[in-house]
């Protein structure tokens, strides 16, 4: 045997071994750590003091490890998967209503249209006592939530409170179905609107027929609106993309630890439409299949962008099914456009020993060329062709928006007024800003701020250390001053939470359809959208 055949085989044993030796020694760090948790876990459910719930103490585990890696890596249990299917399809079983368990009740915070519960005089701001006689106080949001879904044509038997009084009402579940397209439109005789909400099993034949339809209506430009739309099935995108590119056009291309998860989504059909006008709107909250819709359409200089840069999540996950009818969804793969960006923003795997997470765009932004040559940015979500600058969002703004106190002024609004202007007619002045500012002012305790809760919470310190004496005056002067800057700290932001406010009541009169509506006239970015398409702006920025 000569002496470099030799070498070879010696290079070979080497190498073999060593892999041998690391996936043994990774396998045997896995079977050390299950089985320190095994025998922890039968100590404890023996020896503890107390009785421990086997089911309880695993699901805490699991979530808390999940949640170190990112928030899209998730573990389901058998009600949990039923959730995932009905995030997948937007079809379930049930009375239309979007709830939020609190204050051991379940309160109602959204209704669909000609739903349910719609028809049996269900509002907005109700809180449901009882399922079926069953008290939702002993339960959690999980399980509330699931005694009011059920199959189709089966009645459940609810007591809610409206307004501090009590009333019962029977309500027959039906199919419910989620539209991923509202509402569309034309907005001139030339320019067609499409409001897109979730990339779901439906997303493509949905927006197919929209646009099919404005375009038997004269349709020569066109606006898709993906803004607050956060994703959902990568397939869909592929599809809808392919209505206005190429066949056998690369749209995606995901990049795996695994070689199987590296693949390319190419276009498999003949597209609707070459060459019309499109602009793709999109915001700080565009996500993940909408990222890739307008990030591709950018690429290969389809579409021009408008908006504020989007979210920037250029994961991708899979569900693996698990033993005991249990799944999990978990991040496979990075997604990369045409052009060869990931638009990921978030840099989970190097967080910092307080939790913190680093960003990708902190490190400066690669550069990427369209199909054109004009250059794009990878890292840190879809920058827009053309950006709308907007005072930006404050903490204080962002707590607002998901309080109990914007709520519950809605509902307030609501009762107050029987009726409002069909949503093409109705738009709120600064004036309402006033009213609500007066409102919050009032109601404090509906709407704190992470400042005031830990000032609080070193209140309450000093009462128990008996460190209080004199400071119950101070105490509540600056707790005062706090909450008077609280209140200054919003008029930052007028205009965002004006047009916030215009949305939430009119969802109230005229669901989800007639917030796009409203928008169809009076918002900002649509407006500039169509002056751009009816412009040469608009191929000025599409060429090189």
């Amino acid at each position: 045997m000569s002496r470099i055949k030799k070498w070879i085989i010696g290079v070979f044993v080497i190498v073999s071994i060593t892999i041998s030796v690391g996936f043994q020694s990774n396998f045997f760090e896995i079977a050390k750590q299950i089985d320190i948790y095994t025998t922890m876990f039968k100590e404890l459910n023996v020896m503890y003091i107390d009785e421990v719930n086997p089911a309880k103490l695993t699901q805490k585990s699991i979530n808390h490890m999940l949640q170190s890696l990112d928030p899209y890596t998730v573990y389901y249990d058998e009600q949990g998967i039923e959730d995932a299917r009905i995030a997948a399809t937007g079809e379930y079983g049930g009375i239309g209503t979007l709830v939020e368990f609190k204050n051991h009740s379940l309160l109602i915070k959204e209704l669909l249209k000609d739903s349910p519960a719609e028809s049996a005089g269900i509002k907005p701001g109700d809180k449901i006592l009882k399922i079926d006689g069953i008290l939702v106080k002993d339960f959690d949001e999980k399980g509330a939530s699931t005694l009011l879904n059920g199959l189709p044509n089966t009645t459940v038997n609810l007591l809610l409170e409206r307004q501090n009084k009590t009333f019962e009402v029977a309500v027959t579940r039906k199919k419910i179905d989620v539209s991923p397209v509202p509402y569309y439109t034309m907005l001139n005789e030339d320019v067609g609107y499409i409001s897109f909400i979730k990339f779901t099993e439906s997303a493509t034949v949905e927006v197919k027929k929209a646009f099919l339809d404005l375009k038997d209506q004269g349709m020569k430009k066109l606006i898709i609106d993906v803004r607050s739309n956060p994703g959902g099935l990568l397939n869909e995108a592929v599809k809808i993309t392919n209505f206005f590119i190429p066949k056998d056009k690369v749209v995606v291309t995901t990049k795996g630890k695994i070689e199987k998860h590296n693949e390319t989504f190419k276009t498999k059909e003949e597209p609707l439409d070459l060459a019309m006008p499109i602009s793709i709107l999109i915001d700080g909250k565009s996500a993940s299949a909408s990222e890739i819709l307008a990030g591709s359409l950018q690429d290969y200089d389809r579409a021009v962008i408008v908006g504020e840069r989007s979210f920037g999540k250029g994961l991708v996950q899979q569900y693996r099914e698990l033993s005991y009818g249990t799944q999990m969804k978990l991040t496979i793969s990075k997604y990369y456009t045409p052009s060869g960006r990931c638009i990921q923003e978030l840099d989970y795997t190097n967080r910092d020993d307080k939790g913190n997470i680093p960003k990708f765009s902190d490190k400066g932004r690669e550069q990427y060329k369209t199909a054109i040559g004009r250059t794009v940015y990878g890292g840190g979500g879809i920058l827009p062709d053309v950006t709308l600058q907007k005072p930006e969002s404050t903490k204080t703004t962002e707590i607002l928006l998901n309080s109990d106190a914007f709520f519950n002024y809605v509902t307030s609004y609501f009762y107050n007024h029987k009726t409002i202007d069909e949503p093409t007619k109705f738009n709120l002045s600064l004036s309402e800003y006033t009213d609500l500012r007066s409102y919050l002012a009032k109601n404090q305790q509906y709407f704190e701020t992470e400042t005031e809760a830990e000032f609080k919470k070193a209140n309450e310190r000093a009462l128990t250390e008996n460190l209080y004496g004199n400071l119950s005056k101070s105490y509540n002067e600056v707790l005062a001053t706090i909450q008077t800057e609280k209140l200054k700290e919003l008029d930052k932001n007028k205009e965002e939470i004006v047009e916030k406010l215009t949305e939430e009541i009119v969802k109230r009169y005229y669901f989800v359809e007639g917030v796009y509506q409203q928008k169809s006239k009076f918002d900002p970015t649509i407006s500039k959208a169509i002056t751009l398409l009816n412009s040469s702006e608009y191929q000025k920025i599409l060429k090189k």
